[in-house]
């Protein structure tokens, strides 16, 4: 596991900013684990890793529908937007058949500490912190697996200027 120093983000902008950044990053069969409170910024972070992976947006919370597939515009990957916080264990998970999707879609489970883990071993967990009286967001990711044996995640998120 590779994990990055905490980044500030003092805004959303650069909050979608890290996520274009980690998003140019990601292909088919990525799974990215996202983690924060309510207000954290992680449906802003996946409305740039989206822009990153050049997916149909608009991008929203899929609180109430649970998960939304996003189509590529340049034949990339699709992006399958998960919300795992109605979830209530790994086999209410496993009956959205994200492992049959994983191989061939970006796949990104807001509150899915926990549950998302389990479908693969190679994965980009975010943790996101907002402080209550700014707008400002700390990022951390932590990279697991082989896949990502040699990626240099925080080389891309410092070359996004952040």
């Amino acid at each position: 596991m590779t994990t990055t120093e905490p980044l500030q983000l003092p805004h959303p902008d650069d909050t979608r900013a890290a996520g274009r950044a980690l998003g140019a990053l990601l292909r088919a069969g990525d799974l990215v684990v996202l983690t924060g409170d309510l207000g954290a910024g992680k449906t802003t972070l996946t409305q740039g890793l989206a822009d990153g992976l050049q997916v149909r947006g608009p991008i929203t919370s899929p609180t109430f529908v649970i998960a939304r597939v996003h189509p590529s515009l340049v034949e990339g990957p699709d992006l399958v937007h998960v919300d795992a916080y109605r979830i209530g264990g790994l086999d209410e998970l496993d009956d959205l058949d994200l492992d049959t999707a994983l191989s061939e879609s970006v796949t990104v489970v807001e509150w899915g500490h926990g549950l998302a883990e389990g479908l693969t071993e190679d994965r980009l967990e975010i943790v996101l912190v907002a402080d209550e009286a700014t707008e400002a967001r700390t990022l951390s990711v932590a990279a697991h697996g082989r896949r990502w044996s040699g990626v240099d995640v925080a080389d891309a998120l410092r070359k996004a200027r952040l």
